[in-house]
């Protein structure tokens, strides 16, 4: 048995990974990052201070409030708005597991001589025939989060333990109750953690330093103005409603030209891409790809997207083109796309530049 560091999000998928690490006899604590927070003191959704806290004294485990406040801003909410005001949709989780959970959760361990760090994410640390350590798609494909985990380093993964893996939704539940923890019933959160109220255009407002893009064009696919937008941060491709412009025909965000300060429409045929670009590489179960080989993968271009069948090519020192044997819908630049094989492991990833 090991000394695990959990961390408590203040939800029930963690406050079961704490039950049955401890469960199967695991030296468990329990921790929470304190990441973000409103001027009123209102915590992010992902740090449920108060919940957490209530789970480990349910569970009788030591409990720890560790405050990752600069890491948060660094490496998650400054970029999430840069990128905004550059006409990227960023995905801010996949930074913050990669740099503020795993990187502040495992420092903590080491301070308190644990071994590994627990999670309640919905996916299976495996090893690989290479050696490699990844992740793999959980029992539950709807819930499956390997998608944000996609730039774990080896050293993480090699500390982790996500004890949800082989378990549905409704069955972390059952456990929960029947543990009679108080968050059996406590609703999932569905929105970015550090949005409380709003959206996420309001926040950017609120909290950026800089200078706000300003109003500016809608544009057809042949240039010709259509109206006038809020400002590019209120849009993101793909997007199909709340644009505030009526053309007659159902109108997607096909781009956002950040120098122009314009947002270019079109129909749904001109958002679906056979082909993209991607930068700012991680591998996982691979090492790399190298100049010239071509290999086959499953992709994901979205948290919610399905899989689907793709080439993947070494292009460039940092960027892979990815061909899609059948047109995907909307691939937004930000984003993350995330290679797997055919057993559903993730192969790495990266960010959709083109």
């Amino acid at each position: 048995m090991a000394r695990v560091v959990v961390g408590l999000s203040g939800g029930v998928d963690s406050a079961v990974a704490a039950y049955l690490l401890k469960k199967e006899g695991h030296n468990v604590i329990g921790a929470t990052l304190r990441t973000w927070e409103a001027g009123s003191g209102a915590y992010s959704r992902c740090c449920d201070i108060t919940d957490a806290r209530r789970t480990a004294m349910q569970l009788e485990i030591p409990y720890y409030n560790i405050n990752s406040l600069p890491e948060f801003s660094e490496h998650v909410t400054e970029p999430f708005m840069r990128a905004y005001v550059n006409g990227l949709t960023p995905n801010p989780c996949v930074a913050c597991n990669r740099y503020v959970k795993w990187e502040r959760m495992l420092k903590f361990a080491d301070e308190v001589n644990a071994e590994f760090i627990a999670t309640g994410h919905y996916a299976r640390v495996v090893r690989t025939e290479n050696g490699r350590y990844t992740v793999k798609q959980a029992s539950e494909a709807a819930k499956d989060q390997t998608y944000m985990l996609y730039m774990l380093t080896q050293e993480q993964l090699a500390r982790t333990l996500m004890p949800l893996a082989d378990l549905s939704k409704d069955e972390v539940r059952r456990i929960a109750g029947e543990a009679g923890l108080d968050v059996a019933g406590k609703r999932d959160s569905q929105e970015i953690c550090f949005v409380l109220d709003g959206g996420y255009a309001e926040y950017i407002s609120s909290h950026y330093d800089g200078k706000l893009p300003p109003p500016g064009d809608f544009l057809d696919t042949e240039g010709r103005v259509l109206g006038k937008h809020r400002g590019i941060i209120n849009y993101t491709v793909g997007q199909r409603k709340g644009l505030g412009i009526a053309l007659g025909y159902p109108a997607y965000v096909k781009e956002i030209d950040a120098e122009r300060d314009a947002v270019i429409l079109g129909d749904e045929a001109s958002v679906t891409k056979d082909e993209i670009t991607v930068r700012d590489l991680s591998f996982m179960s691979r090492e790399d790809i190298r100049y010239g080989e071509s290999i086959e993968a499953f992709v994901k271009i979205r948290y919610h997207h399905p899989a689907v069948p793709a080439v993947i090519e070494r292009t460039g020192e940092d960027a892979v083109s990815v061909s899609f044997t059948g047109p995907v819908k909307a691939p937004a630049p930000g984003q993350a796309a995330v290679f797997y094989d055919s057993l559903m492991r993730v192969m790495g990833g990266g960010t959709i530049s083109k």
